[in-house]
C-alpha cells in the first residue's frame, strides 16, 4: 500500500498505550480515518463538528490522563479545533491532532480547502510536526516513525499538553475495495521513561533548614486532577507542621478534612485588622490557575515574605506577585520529605480555622434562608452529588458559584472546569467527553449561555447514559448583572446580558435526553433525587430564574458577607 506509513501511524500509537480517537468526517483525512477506524485497539467515534470534537476530546483526555487522538481534513477543519487546543495547552492535558493537509506544493494556489496549516496553533501547541509529503526513500519513512513517537512524548512529558503532526497526503486515498490494511507489528516505536521529579536529599536539607524561619505557613493548591497519593502527602504535611492548606473547588483538596474552602466568604471582610491576622510569612503554592479573585487580591495586597511554587518544569507564573523561589520537584515528593520540617505559629492555624468555620455557618444559614436564586440553588445540587462521581463547572457564573460554596470532605466528587483559557465554548463538550471515558455519574453545572453555546457537544451517536447536566437559565448572560463595571451601565441588558428566550427542552429531545424543569426550590429540591438516580440515564434538569431577581439577591449576599465579623482566634 502506497500509503503505508499513514497506517504505520495508528500502530505507533496503539503501542504507545493511546485508546481514544475522535475524528471528523472528510475524504482528505480517509487514509488516517481507515486507519484508525479499522486497528482493533482503538476506540474510534465521529464527530461532526470539529469544534465539539476537539472539547469531547479534551474531556477524555482529563479523565484517563492519556493522549486522545484528533483527527480532521484539511482547509478550516483543523482551525476549529484551536478553542480546545488552547485550553489543553494551558490546564496541561494531552492531545495528538492530525490534521490532513494538501501537499505542499498546492498551498496558496487557490485549490479548495488548502489554508496554510503549518504551525497551525502556533504557542499553543507544545511543538508542531510536518510529516513527510515523499514516503519513497527509507529516511522518510524512519523520519514519519520516529516524529510519531516523538510527538506522543512530547504530548505526555511534564508539562502536558497538545501536540500537532501536519500530515500532507496526495490522491488516491482509499484503498481498494477488496485491499486489506496491513499493521507493521515492527514499526519503529521510541519509549520515554517517566521522570519521577523527586526532591533530592541535598534540595531536602537546604529547604528544610529555611523553612524553620517561617512560623505562618499556608499551602495553596491551584487546579489539580484528583490525585489520592498528593492529597494525602498534603495531609499529612499540613498535620505534622501545622500549617494551614487552602484550596478552590477546582484544586480536589475538599477530602482534606482541615483545608479552607471558603476563602470567598473569608476575603469579602474589609477589616484590615481581622485581615492581617491571616497574612503568611511563607506561601507554598503548587497546580495550576486560582479561581477566588479575593484570594488573588488579598495575597497582592498582604504579601507573604516568601513564596516558594513547585513544579517539576516549565514556566512558572508569578500570580500573586511575591514569587521568591521555584522548586524544581514533583509536589508529592515535596510534601512527603518535608512533613515535620517546621512547627507552624498555632495561633496562626487556628485564626484561618476560625475563620472557615464562621464562613461555612454564614453559607449554610444564608443558602437555607436566601430567596429563590442561583446561589442556594448551585448549594442545594451540590449537596446532592453522587458519591464516587464527576463534576463539570462551565465558565461564568457556575463555577463561581461553586467555588463560593464548595464541597464537604465526605464527598468523593471529582472536580472538572476548562479553567486554562476559562472560555464557555466548550464545557458541554469536555463533560461529554469525561462521561464517556468514565463509569461514574457526570454532572455538568452550567448557564444557558455556555450551554447553548456548545450544544453540538452533543450531536453525535455516543450520548453517555451517566451524563447529567443542570442549566441554570436566566434567559442572559448573569455575571454581567453581578460584577462591577457592566452593571452600572445602560447598555446592561441589550449588549452584556445578551438576552435570549431559549429553553432547552427541545434540545433535549432532539438527542434523546429525560427532560425536567423547576422553577421553584421546592419542585428542585424534589427534583434532585431522581435526577442523579444512577437508573434515570442522560437527563437535562433546567432550573429557570429570572437575571434580575439573581442581580439583586446575590448583591444582598455581598453586603451580608462584607459585614461579616471574622471570630477571634
Amino acid at each position: 500500500m502506497t500509503l503505508q506509513a499513514v497506517v504505520n501511524i495508528a500502530e505507533i500509537c496503539a503501542q504507545k498505550s493511546v485508546e481514544q480517537v475522535v475524528l471528523s468526517p472528510g475524504s482528505r483525512c480517509a487514509p488516517l480515518t481507515i486507519a484508525f477506524a479499522r486497528h482493533p485497539k482503538f476506540m474510534v467515534r465521529t464527530v461532526s463538528d470539529e469544534r465539539a470534537a476537539a472539547f469531547i476530546a479534551l474531556g477524555m483526555a482529563q479523565t484517563t490522563g492519556k493522549p486522545t487522538v484528533l483527527i480532521c481534513t484539511s482547509g478550516t477543519a483543523a482551525l476549529n479545533y484551536a478553542p480546545a487546543v488552547a485550553e489543553a495547552y494551558f490546564q496541561q492535558v494531552p492531545l495528538l491532532i492530525l490534521s490532513a493537509d494538501r501537499p505542499p506544493e498546492w498551498v496558496d494556489q487557490l485549490d479548495g480547502q488548502t489554508i496554510r496549516q503549518q504551525n497551525l496553533f502556533g504557542q499553543h501547541s507544545k511543538h508542531s510536526y510536518t510529516f513527510p509529503a515523499d514516503l519513497s526513500h527509507p529516511d522518510a519513512v524512519w523520519h514519519s516513525e520516529r516524529m510519531v513517537s516523538e510527538a506522543l512524548n512530547e504530548s505526555t512529558s511534564f508539562p502536558a499538553g497538545p501536540v500537532h503532526i501536519n500530515v500532507p497526503l496526495r490522491e488516491p486515498f482509499y484503498p481498494a475495495p477488496d485491499e486489506e490494511l496491513k499493521y507493521n507489528k515492527q514499526v519503529k516505536v521510541i519509549r520515554e521513561e517517566p521522570q519521577q521529579y523527586a526532591l533530592s536529599q541535598m534540595q531536602a536539607l537546604k529547604l528544610q533548614e529555611e523553612i524553620l524561619k517561617y512560623r505562618k505557613v499556608l499551602v495553596l493548591a491551584g487546579q489539580n486532577q484528583q490525585n489520592e497519593a498528593l492529597l494525602a502527602s498534603v495531609r499529612t504535611f499540613a498535620d505534622t507542621t501545622g500549617t494551614v492548606v487552602v484550596g478552590d473547588t477546582i484544586s480536589n483538596t475538599h477530602s482534606i478534612p482541615k483545608a479552607v474552602r471558603h476563602q470567598d466568604v473569608i476575603f469579602a471582610n474589609t477589616d484590615p485588622e481581622q485581615l492581617a491576622k491571616l497574612q503568611p510569612d511563607l506561601l507554598i503554592t503548587f497546580g495550576k490557575s486560582i479561581i477566588s479573585k479575593a484570594l488573588k487580591l488579598y495575597l497582592r495586597k498582604y504579601k507573604p515574605k516568601a513564596h516558594w511554587h513547585l513544579q517539576p518544569a516549565g514556566q512558572v507564573a508569578d500570580t500573586f506577585q511575591a514569587l521568591t523561589k521555584i522548586v524544581r520537584c514533583a509536589p508529592q515528593s515535596f510534601f512527603t520529605t518535608m512533613a515535620g520540617s517546621t512547627r507552624a505559629d498555632s495561633n496562626f492555624a487556628s485564626a484561618w480555622a476560625a475563620a472557615d468555620k464562621a464562613a461555612a455557618a454564614f453559607l449554610q444559614q444564608y443558602t437555607l434562608e436566601a430567596p429563590y436564586s442561583e446561589l442556594p440553588i448551585v448549594a442545594r445540587v451540590l449537596q446532592q452529588l453522587p458519591q464516587k462521581s464527576n463534576l463539570h463547572l462551565a465558565n461564568s457564573m457556575s463555577v463561581r458559584y461553586a467555588n463560593i460554596v464548595g464541597l464537604q470532605p465526605k464527598q468523593q466528587v471529582e472536580v472538572y472546569a476548562n479553567r486554562g483559557t476559562s472560555g464557555i465554548d466548550g464545557s458541554t463538550g469536555t463533560a461529554v467527553g469525561c462521561a464517556l471515558t468514565s463509569p461514574g455519574i457526570t454532572t455538568l453545572l452550567t448557564g444557558d449561555l455556555a450551554f447553548f453555546y456548545d450544544r453540538n457537544g452533543l450531536w453525535h451517536n455516543y450520548l453517555p447514559q451517566n451524563l447529567r447536566i443542570v442549566l441554570l437559565n436566566n434567559h442572559a448572560g448573569g455575571i454581567f448583572r453581578l460584577i462591577d463595571g457592566p452593571r452600572q451601565q445602560p447598555e446592561l441588558a441589550p449588549y452584556f446580558e445578551t438576552q435570549q428566550a431559549l429553553n432547552a427542552e427541545n434540545t433535549a429531545r432532539d438527542f434523546g435526553m429525560k427532560y425536567t424543569s423547576v422553577q421553584s426550590m421546592e419542585e428542585l429540591e424534589q427534583a434532585l433525587p431522581n435526577f442523579f438516580s444512577a437508573a434515570a440515564g442522560a437527563g437535562i434538569l433546567e432550573i429557570f430564574t429570572d437575571s434580575a431577581a439573581n442581580g439583586e439577591a446575590f448583591e444582598i449576599y455581598r453586603q451580608a458577607v462584607r459585614s461579616l465579623r471574622l471570630p477571634e482566634a
